[in-house]
């Protein structure tokens, strides 16, 4: 019941309380059966896609070949001294929590994104995708260029001998 309580508030949130309420009530009761409980897995799903890792593959394969992203970001079209090992995307674990807080917190920022940055838009649902769509890439972007600069960083990292103390 909870589960159904939290998909309850996030129509409510999304789509405004008086048409969120509305929907509700003209709605099939199999379809709010059937249709509720899929809002979050779908938002556990999309969250647990790593679509920034394609976009940094593909960055890094054609970026010498896109001069703007040169001028923009400067050291990415250059070549590494050495090319370090790809993480495994397994290894790299985030914790079922994380996730599940994140998706089930998604239809809020979505929500408050929309609203600072398309309060022009009258439909509460067309701000809130849009809201959406802006976060997820503005925070993807960021990721990205977080994990181009790691990879660069370890691609022009040198191991050095230890010196010898004398008289140890």
């Amino acid at each position: 019941w909870s589960l159904l309580f939290v998909n309850c508030i996030h129509i409510y949130q999304v789509v405004g309380h008086k048409e969120g309420l509305d929907v509700m009530e003209r709605a099939d009761p199999l379809f709010l059966l059937i249709g509720l409980p899929t809002i979050p897995v779908m938002l556990i799903l999309g969250k647990m896609i790593r679509w920034e890792d394609y976009v940094l593959r593909l960055w890094r394969k054609y970026s010498n070949k896109l001069q703007i992203l040169n001028s923009i970001f400067p050291g990415i079209g250059c070549p590494v001294p050495r090319i370090p090992a790809e993480a495994n995307p397994l290894a790299d674990h985030v914790s079922a929590t994380r996730i599940l807080c994140g998706a089930l917190v998604f239809p809020t920022i979505a929500t408050i994104v929309g609203k600072l940055m398309f309060s022009s838009v009258n439909s509460n649902l067309q701000r809130t995708i849009l809201g959406g769509i802006a976060f997820v890439a503005i925070k993807g972007a960021f990721k990205v260029y977080f994990k181009q600069q790691q990879y660069l960083r370890q691609a022009h990292r040198k191991i050095l001998n230890y010196p010898e103390q004398e008289g140890a």
